[in-house]
């Protein structure tokens, strides 16, 4: 699907002109992949790994245009079950256009960022920038949810809440990985900023970019370590409330069994003392709650 977009006093506006300064092709069928290939000259390679969710951040110079490749979060949804995963997203930056090229259908200029742009450079540099934040809001989701889990894991023996923190620091793994992918991207892009006609101060933004990545990817890892040193004080948990819970169920088992033992030993099938006794009834009721009582205040004593 093509989407045509143009700058209009410094804001991202939609259009319908054919010569449109900037294309977003939301999964792109045959016949725009063709056009964007032998029209475009975008080489087919690079492509197809703007749409590959597996491909590394990347930057390519090709004769007449700038091709970066650069990682960002996907949309999450229930049937993910606290999946989170990564996607590619490819920019064609040309002299005076820019093609964006996406997997799936999702909001690319929204934010303050975008409130002012100037120049295509720009907005391709902002486009990454996006994504910087877009993981750190990832970030606060996690912590939320993580969070949540450890309620239900100290009330809980079910082992489905550690898979699911488990699966948050699977995530966790492919967010550092994707961050840092990008952090080298926006090195690249600094360093190769005169070849790729920054102004200076697209330099300086992109300064910003790389310290923001930096604490972006530090978050993350401080996140991942910290999942990853508490998933055996965790799993410890789930097994001390277990033995808590056998512990009482043994109690409780204790408790029944020696009044059990009272009536049992009266009701033997043999001469028994008070077997002619007229309280003999209550004489063994009370024997049996009075062995019950003494256990548990032994227990009491015992701090059991």
């Amino acid at each position: 699907m093509l989407t045509r977009f143009e700058l209009t006093e410094g804001r991202m506006t939609s259009s319908v002109r054919p010569d449109s300064p900037i294309l977003v092709y939301i999964n792109p069928d045959e016949t725009e992949r063709r056009y964007l290939v032998d029209e475009l000259k975008v080489d087919e390679h690079t492509l197809g790994s703007a749409l590959d969710p597996d491909e590394l951040s990347r930057l390519e110079f090709e004769p007449d245009h700038l091709a970066v490749i650069f990682k960002r979060p996907r949309n999450y949804s229930g049937k993910d079950q606290l999946v989170f995963k990564v996607a590619s997203t490819g920019i064609f930056l040309f002299k005076s256009r820019l093609v964006i090229v996406t997997g799936e259908d999702v909001p690319l200029f929204d934010g303050k960022p975008f409130a002012r742009v100037q120049t295509l450079n720009e907005l391709a540099l902002k486009l990454i920038y996006r994504s910087i934040f877009h993981y750190i809001e990832h970030l606060r989701i996690f912590n939320m949810i993580t969070d949540e889990l450890e309620k239900k894991i100290n009330a809980s023996m079910e082992n489905r809440y550690l898979l699911n923190l488990f699966t948050l620091e699977k995530s966790l793994v492919y967010y550092l990985n994707a961050i840092n992918a990008n952090g080298v991207l926006i090195e690249k892009l600094r360093l190769n900023a005169t070849k790729a006609g920054f102004s200076p101060e697209e330099l300086e933004f992109l300064d910003d970019m790389l310290i923001e990545n930096s604490q972006c990817y530090r978050q993350a890892e401080i996140h991942s370590n910290i999942l990853a040193s508490l998933m055996d004080a965790r799993a410890s948990i789930v097994g001390n409330n277990l033995n808590v819970l056998m512990k009482t169920l043994n109690i409780i088992t204790i408790g029944i069994m020696l009044p059990t033992l009272v009536v049992s030993i009266f009701s033997m099938n043999v001469r028994i003392p008070l077997q002619s006794h007229p309280m003999a009834f209550e004489i063994i009721m009370t024997l049996a709650v009075v062995s019950a009582a003494t256990t548990a205040i032994i227990w009491k004593r015992k701090r059991w």
